[in-house]
């Protein structure tokens, strides 16, 4: 079989359980040949074509304009988009890039497909190994995440005769030569390094991303199976959270800790790195009630009783300067206001406080002491924080009231013998909630 038959039966081959696609144009070789063989093999399942000008200079309109020219020669509805005010690194385009065809494939209804080949798997899988991943990164590009590769099985040098034989034109992107990308450098120097030492290193390595991903379906597998956990929406930080009761992991050690705890991560949207690994593994097993740990994302994982709960770290807005508080103050994420009638403090939300005398709103500092009401020595806040629940997160951006320079007031968390009731000194009645707002 010819390349072109052989190129143009594998996509039909890997479109066929997909009523529609969205095909990921760039302008170049791997790409225009995705395109040319989808349009040629299966043209009732492209549903259109996505080009995301990376706004990079003139190479990178060269390649858009290109891509928008061949997709109106084949009929095919295009979408296009140029990048905005992007930092120049390859994370900010490939997060841009990807939101932009996410959001094509949306309208569509329909999967992502894109020109990858062998060649980009090969080079995916070695960059891991080099970062010592485990093996949710080794499986590489084998993780399909929803994205459809139907070129995967091919080296660059195959497509280049598909180009060839098939009359299929591409715009070479400049920077695929710049061995300021690591990428770049493994593709032009290491693995050619590497090939030419032993020539079955590309066999090796494909062999590598195959047992990856096979391990990986299997621990997934595994996790549905046998691993009890929740999956919720977090109402305090944002994005989802994951429970598991600590008592079902207490029987694993540290190595199979490490296999698990990627997967778990991955049903929240955290791609956990070999530290983040480390660091979450031996917190499943030190890890007291109470205690938290910060991951990469961000998140954190955090104890609560027996529950160990993986979560986006919390937006929490530091408290950075002292404010006066008379009437009514809002900083911070939080909201004070002076009630109308005089009472009591219903609860630890609310305290009194001399209507004479400077009352000061801050953030809470490492150090900071006070002596409860009810008794008779100072304490750190930072243990009265930690009785009240409030771990090191949210304590942070957690204000606290002074009168006279003397810390009197943690709102929700415990008052000063100052701030209840006393008598020979006129008193306001002050409420703290959280500002949403």
């Amino acid at each position: 079989m010819d390349i072109g038959r052989r190129v143009r039966h594998e996509v039909a081959r890997a479109l066929e359980h997909a009523p529609r696609v969205v095909l990921a144009v760039s302008g170049g070789l791997d790409s225009m040949v995705l395109l040319d063989a989808a349009v040629s093999a299966a043209p009732g399942r492209v549903a259109a074509a996505a080009v995301f000008d990376h706004g990079t200079g003139a190479a990178a309109r060269a390649a858009a304009e290109h891509v928008s020219q061949q997709v109106r020669v084949r009929s095919v509805p295009l979408r296009a988009t140029r990048a905005e005010g992007l930092p120049p690194q390859e994370a900010a385009w490939r997060d841009a890039r990807w939101t932009f065809l996410r959001r094509v494939g949306t309208e569509f209804d329909a999967v992502i497909a894109t020109g990858h080949t062998l060649d980009d798997h090969l080079e995916t899988v070695l960059m891991r190994a080099l970062r010592d991943a485990g093996a949710r990164g080794l499986a590489a590009l084998h993780a399909g995440d929803g994205v459809l590769r139907p070129l995967l099985d091919f080296r660059r040098t195959e497509l280049a005769a598909y180009a060839s034989a098939c009359n299929v034109t591409w715009v070479e992107d400049p920077s695929n030569a710049s061995l300021h990308h690591l990428r770049n450098r493994v593709r032009h120097q290491l693995l050619p390094a590497l090939e030419r030492v032993n020539p079955g290193i590309a066999r090796s390595l494909r062999g590598i991303g195959r047992r990856a991903w096979a391990l990986r379906q299997d621990v997934d597998a595994f996790i549905q199976r046998g691993v009890p956990h929740e999956l919720s929406e977090d109402a305090e930080g944002g994005g989802r959270t994951l429970g598991v009761a600590r008592s079902v992991l207490a029987d694993y050690d540290l190595t199979a800790l490490r296999l698990l705890w990627p997967a778990l991560a991955a049903r929240v949207g955290l791609v956990l790195d070999r530290r983040g690994t480390e660091r979450i593994a031996e917190f499943t097993i030190t890890g007291r009630p109470g205690a938290r740990a910060q991951l990469a994302g961000p998140f954190e994982i955090a104890r609560r009783g027996d529950r160990l709960v993986l979560r986006p770290e919390l937006d929490v807005r530091p408290l950075i300067r002292a404010r006066r508080l008379r009437e009514s103050l809002a900083l911070g994420g939080w909201r004070f206001l002076k009630q109308r009638t005089a009472g009591s403090p219903a609860d630890l939300w609310w305290a009194l406080l001399p209507e004479k005398g400077q009352v000061m709103v801050r953030g809470w500092r490492p150090g900071d002491r006070m002596i409860p009401h009810g008794a008779d020595a100072a304490r750190r806040l930072k243990g009265l924080f930690r009785d009240a629940g409030v771990d090191a997160v949210r304590r942070r951006g957690w204000p606290i009231v002074l009168v006279d320079e003397q810390i009197v007031w943690i709102p929700g968390v415990r008052r000063s013998s100052a701030a209840t009731v006393r008598s020979g000194r006129p008193l306001a009645l002050y409420h703290c909630e959280r500002d949403d707002s």
